[in-house]
């Protein structure tokens, strides 16, 4: 599979991509997640937000992300970002990437902190979610990232598995492929390629609390490009 950065490039239109996801814990519907991709032409903003009650503490969650793609380097990278936690783990967090992503400048409840990467762009978990989408439609089978954490920088591998049949409420019976991720955190993502390959369910392996999301809506503007945009 081949993924058309070029066209990818050329498109100037807007589009706009909304995914309303259910968060469960341990089995329990516990809140939603809701997750707008506002694109135009190689750039978009993302824009997260969360409700859930996580061991018995109500938590809220959201996160204004810019990413863009590298001619340089021809990946997806994330520009800044502001994510925003009440309840668990309470943080406010502005982080700024420079340097073809691998510098980054994190403002986490008014202490300073700047950080650097060797190698790997330093990305926060929109942008990790993008990039994981385009190297599957590559066709890459192993690859690794690096994601900002608020005091921290987490290196992670990712491995592509063999597809799987599975059920996912209202979409009914389809093809996902997972893809493990292990490091600080591990996440099984699942995309679906029926879906032109987004993200329709994500399974936290935490060693106290075991975290699903699965996707209840999808509506997208963004697919009359191409099936094998990264806008699409």
């Amino acid at each position: 599979m081949q993924s058309s950065n070029v066209l990818a490039g050329e498109i100037q239109d807007k589009c706009l991509k909304t995914f309303n996801y259910s968060i469960y814990l341990s089995g329990l519907h516990t809140g939603k997640m809701t997750r707008i991709e506002k694109w135009q032409g190689k750039s978009a903003i993302i824009t997260s937000k969360s409700e859930a009650s996580i061991l018995g503490i109500g938590t809220q969650y959201q996160q204004r992300s810019q990413v863009s793609w590298s001619n340089i380097t021809n990946e997806w990278l994330t520009d800044n970002f502001h994510q925003q936690v009440s309840g668990f783990r309470s943080r406010d967090m502005q982080v700024t990437v420079a340097n073809n992503g691998l510098e980054s400048q994190v403002d986490l409840d008014g202490d300073i902190t700047a950080y650097q990467s060797k190698t790997i762009p330093l990305r926060d978990v929109d942008t990790l979610a993008i990039q994981i989408r385009e190297y599957l439609i590559r066709g890459r089978q192993q690859f690794a990232l690096v994601r900002q954490a608020s005091d921290a920088l987490e290196p992670y591998q990712y491995y592509v598995k063999s597809a799987v049949t599975a059920t996912i409420p209202p979409w009914g019976e389809m093809q996902l492929i997972p893809v493990e991720q292990t490091g600080a955190d591990e996440v099984t993502y699942f995309f679906a390629p029926s879906m032109n390959f987004q993200l329709v369910k994500a399974h936290y392996h935490g060693l106290i609390l075991q975290g699903v999301i699965e996707l209840d809506s999808y509506v997208s503007s963004c697919d009359i490009f191409t099936k094998s945009s990264p806008l699409g």
